[in-house]
């Protein structure tokens, strides 16, 4: 089964504004996604915000976080989140962004 990748529009402006390297990179991991969305790690609880349901990849030496919504019934993955690693900027974002 091959996944469909969407965005979230704050994720998709946040990849946007990433240099030409590291966007190819994230390009690179978010497709491999579409034939194996469980190679992420799922999150659970994180500082006490309840981040279960979501995945987590990192890219560029683990400098870069995607948190991702793997939406099995339609063969979706939503892209929630792709920020730097630092201070958990990524963990608090996704919690901003839940539905």
């Amino acid at each position: 089964m091959i996944f469909e990748v969407v965005f979230i529009p704050k994720a998709r402006e946040e990849f946007k504004k990433l240099n030409n390297s590291i966007k190819q990179l994230v390009a690179d991991k978010i497709d491999k996604l579409k034939d194996n969305p469980h190679i992420g790690e799922p999150l659970g609880n994180k500082f006490g915000m309840n981040l279960t349901g979501y995945y987590k990849l990192y890219v560029f030496n683990k400098k870069i976080r995607i948190i991702y919504e793997i939406i099995d019934k339609f063969l979706i993955i939503k892209i929630i989140v792709i920020s730097r690693r630092e201070k958990c900027e990524a963990y608090f974002l996704a919690d901003k962004r839940k539905n």
